[in-house]
C-alpha cells in the first residue's frame, strides 16, 4: 500500500519540510510538482518522486493530496504527525476538515473529540455531538447544544444530524414547544418540507394543524383565515403571503385583506407583505407599481425599495414623482454619486437649474460613472487622485519572504487556487495595512490580478481605508494588452471598453470559469465561442479548452462584441445584452424606446446587469486614461460617439482625493 512507509518518511523529513526553498529555485520545480500533485490524486504518487520536494514550501500540500486520496486508511498516528507538523498552517485545517467526516464515518469517537475545532459546518457539530453522546459526555450542555442546533436553522439538516435528535427524543428533550420553533423557522425559510417534519412526534391535534400550515406554505391560499387566530398562525400566513407576491403578485394583494382581517394582522405581519407585492411588481414595472409603492408604509421601505421608487417614476417619464422619491431616501443614500447624480438631471428636466448645477458639482468629485456624467454636464477635467506609494525594496522584499504568502503565490501558479486563497487570508491576518498592500503589489507580478480587488479598501479589522481605493494601477491591471490593442483594431472596438470588460469579468484570470461554464478572460460561453470561431475564421480553435488561452478569448470576446455593437448599435446597449443576454435586452429596450441611455441604464431591471453597464463604462474611462493619459467622454462613449475631444483628468483638492472611493 502506498502509506505503508509514509509515516517513516513524514518524521524523516520533518525538520525540513517547512522550510522555504529560495524563490529562484520554485519556477524551476513547478512543472515536476504540478505532475506530483496529478500523482497523488491519482493515488500514483510513489515515495521517491515525493522527496523530491521534501525543501518545497509546498511540500505539505502534496502531503495533504496525497492522504486525501485515500482518507479513510489513513490511520490516527499519520494523522497526528500531519497535525502537528503543519499545525497552524491552512494545510493543517484543510487537512481536518476532511479527516473528521471520515473518523466520524469509522465512528472513532474519542479521535474525533480530541482533534475537534468550532466550525461552521453542520455536518461536522452533529458528528461531534454524535462523539459526545458515545463517549457518556451528553450533559446538560449537550442537550442545550442539540436544542439550539435543532431550532436555529429552518433548512434541511445533514444525515449525521439524525442520529443527535434521535437521543435528543429518546432523554427527552425534544420537547412540542421546540418542535414548533423549528417548524416557525422552517416558515420563515419557506421549507414546507422540513415543517412537516419537525412536525412529527406533535400531539394529533397540533400535528394537523402542524401539516396545515405547511400545505399552505406550499401553495398560500385562503385556507389560512380559519386559523386559530394567535401570533405564529399570523406569522406563518405572512410567510406564506410573501412567498406568493414573489410570484404573483396580483393574487398576494388580491388574499391579503382575507387573511389579515380574518388573524387580525399587525403592521408587523401586514408591512413585509406589502413590501413584496410592491418589488415583485416595480421590478417589471407593471401598471400598479406607482399605487403598490404607496401603498407600503414609510416605515416599511429601505434602501432597496427606495431606489425602486425612484426608477419607477423614472420608467413613467415622471421626473418630479422620481426627484420626490429620492428627497425621502435616508441622506446617506442621497449622498451616494448616483443619487447626486439623478437629483442634478432630474432638477434639470424640470427646470430647477441651480439645484441640478450644485448636485452635479457634488457628484463630479466621484471617479465613478455617474461622477464622470456630472463632470461632463459641467465641461468639466474628470476627478482621479490616484496614490502611488513609495515603498522600499527592502519592505516588498521582507513580505514576498513570508512563508504564507510565498505558498500562497505558488499554489496560484499551479492553479490551485482554493488552496492558494487559503492560504493567502491566512496570510493577511499576520499583515499590517502596508504589508497587506505590498503582498497584493506580489500577487501581482504572478498574475493574481483580483487580490487587489478582494484585500484593498479594508484594513483587517474592517475599517473602511478609501485611500487604498486609488491605487488604480493595482486595481486596474493591464496585461495582454497586444491582443487587447489588435482585436479592438482588428474589429473597431476601443481598447479600453475591451479592457474594461476583461477586468468586469475576469479581473484577468486567464483561467477563470463561472457556475454557468462562461470561460476565459472575457467569460465566454463554449457554444458562443465555437460559433464567433466559425464566423471570423479563426484557425486552430480547438474547443473549450481553447477559451482558457488568452488571445484566443480575446479574438473571440471582442469580435462577439462587434457582432453585439453591430445588432444593437449602442454601446450601453451592447454591454447589457453581454451580460444578461438578447432576450432581456431586446425587452428593455422595447419597453424604454426613447429613453435617454443614463435614464434607461438605471432602470435596467436586473441589478447585476444595471450595475454592470455602469460598472464597464466607469472602468472603460479608468483604462483610457491608463492606456493614454485621457478619456474620451463618457456621454460620447456610451453612444458610441469617438468624438477628437478628450477628457483630462485633475485631483480637485486633497480633502476631494480622501474621499475617493473609486469603482470596485
Amino acid at each position: 500500500m502506498i502509506y505503508r512507509a509514509f509515516p517513516l518518511l513524514l518524521l524523516a523529513l520533518a525538520a525540513c519540510a517547512s522550510a522555504p526553498a529560495p524563490a529562484q529555485d520554485l519556477s524551476a520545480q513547478r512543472s515536476a510538482l504540478r505532475d506530483a500533485f496529478a500523482a497523488a490524486e491519482q493515488g500514483t504518487l510513489g515515495d521517491a518522486q515525493a522527496s523530491a520536494f521534501q525543501r518545497h514550501p509546498l511540500y505539505g500540500w502534496l502531503q495533504y493530496a496525497r492522504l486525501r486520496r485515500d482518507i479513510d486508511s489513513v490511520g490516527n498516528a499519520q494523522a497526528q504527525e500531519f497535525l502537528a507538523r503543519y499545525a497552524g498552517q491552512p494545510v493543517a485545517e484543510a487537512f481536518r476538515g476532511v479527516w473528521l467526516p471520515a473518523l466520524a464515518r469509522r465512528q472513532d469517537w474519542p479521535a474525533l473529540l480530541a482533534n475537534w475545532k468550532p466550525t461552521s459546518n453542520l455536518g461536522l457539530r452533529c458528528a461531534q455531538l454524535n462523539a459526545r453522546q458515545a463517549t457518556g459526555k451528553a450533559d446538560a450542555q449537550w442537550t442545550a447544544e442539540a436544542q439550539e442546533l435543532w431550532r436555529s436553522n429552518g433548512k434541511s439538516l445533514p444525515d449525521a444530524c439524525d442520529p443527535v435528535f434521535a437521543v435528543l427524543v429518546a432523554r427527552g428533550g425534544m420537547t412540542d414547544a421546540l418542535r414548533w420553533q423549528r417548524l416557525e423557522a422552517a416558515a420563515e425559510a419557506q421549507q414546507p418540507a422540513v415543517m412537516r417534519a419537525a412536525a412529527r412526534g406533535l400531539p394529533t391535534a397540533e400535528l394537523a394543524q402542524a401539516n396545515d400550515y405547511a400545505a399552505y406554505l406550499d401553495k398560500p391560499d385562503a385556507r389560512a383565515a380559519s386559523w386559530p387566530k394567535t401570533e405564529r398562525s399570523r406569522r406563518i400566513a405572512a410567510a406564506g403571503l410573501q412567498k406568493l407576491a414573489r410570484n404573483d403578485p396580483d393574487a398576494a394583494e388580491a388574499l391579503l385583506p382575507q387573511i389579515a382581517n380574518a388573524l387580525q394582522f399587525g403592521a408587523e405581519q401586514r408591512n413585509p407583505v406589502l413590501y413584496q407585492i410592491a418589488l415583485w411588481t416595480v421590478a417589471s414595472y407593471l401598471p400598479d407599481s406607482a399605487r403598490r409603492l404607496n401603498a407600503v408604509p414609510d416605515a416599511a421601505f429601505d434602501e432597496r425599495l427606495h431606489e425602486w421608487r425612484v426608477r419607477e417614476a423614472m420608467a413613467r417619464g415622471d421626473w418630479k414623482a422620481a426627484l420626490a422619491a429620492i428627497a425621502r431616501m435616508p441622506a446617506s443614500q442621497r449622498q451616494d454619486s448616483r443619487w447626486t447624480y439623478f437629483q442634478a438631471r432630474l432638477a434639470e428636466k424640470t427646470g430647477d437649474n441651480a439645484t441640478a448645477q450644485r448636485a452635479y458639482r457634488d457628484a463630479a468629485t466621484s471617479p465613478t460613472f455617474h461622477g464622470f456624467l456630472a463632470a461632463d454636464k459641467l465641461g468639466q477635467p474628470y476627478a482621479l487622485c490616484p496614490w502611488t506609494p513609495d515603498d522600499s525594496a527592502q519592505a516588498r522584499a521582507a513580505v514576498a519572504r513570508d512563508p504564507a504568502l510565498v505558498r500562497a503565490l505558488e499554489l496560484f501558479q499551479l492553479d490551485r487556487a482554493g488552496w492558494a486563497t487559503a492560504e493567502w487570508n491566512d496570510a493577511l491576518t499576520r499583515l499590517d495595512d502596508t504589508q497587506r498592500r505590498l503582498a497584493v503589489e506580489a500577487a501581482q507580478d504572478v498574475g493574481w490580478f483580483d487580490r487587489a480587488v478582494f484585500s484593498l479598501g479594508r484594513s483587517r479589522s474592517g475599517e473602511s481605508l478609501p485611500d487604498e481605493l486609488r491605487l488604480y494601477e493595482l486595481r486596474f491591471p493591464l496585461h495582454h494588452g497586444d491582443s487587447i490593442r489588435r482585436e479592438s483594431a482588428k474589429n473597431g472596438i476601443d481598447p479600453a471598453w475591451v479592457a474594461a470588460e476583461i477586468r468586469a469579468e475576469s479581473v484577468f484570470n486567464t483561467r477563470a470559469r463561472s457556475p454557468a461554464n462562461a470561460m476565459g478572460l472575457m467569460q465566454v460561453v463554449p457554444a458562443t465561442g465555437a460559433q464567433v470561431a466559425r464566423s471570423i475564421g479563426l484557425s486552430g480553435y480547438g474547443g473549450a479548452a481553447s477559451l482558457y488561452d488568452p488571445d484566443t478569448n480575446i479574438a473571440i470576446g471582442t469580435a462577439y462584441l462587434r457582432q453585439l455593437l453591430d445588432k444593437y448599435g449602442l454601446p450601453y446597449v451592447t454591454m447589457a445584452a453581454y451580460n444578461a443576454g438578447p432576450t432581456p435586452a431586446a425587452r428593455w429596450q422595447g419597453q424604454r424606446p426613447s429613453h435617454d441611455p443614463d435614464f434607461w441604464i438605471e432602470t435596467i431591471s436586473y441589478k447585476e446587469t444595471r450595475d454592470y453597464v455602469a460598472r464597464i463604462l466607469a472602468f472603460s474611462v479608468i483604462y483610457d486614461w491608463r492606456l493614454t493619459g485621457d478619456a474620451l467622454p463618457v456621454s460620447d462613449r456610451m453612444l458610441g460617439r469617438l468624438v477628437d475631444t478628450r477628457k483630462t483628468f485633475v485631483c480637485p483638492t486633497a480633502s476631494a482625493a480622501a474621499a475617493d472611493t473609486g469603482s470596485r
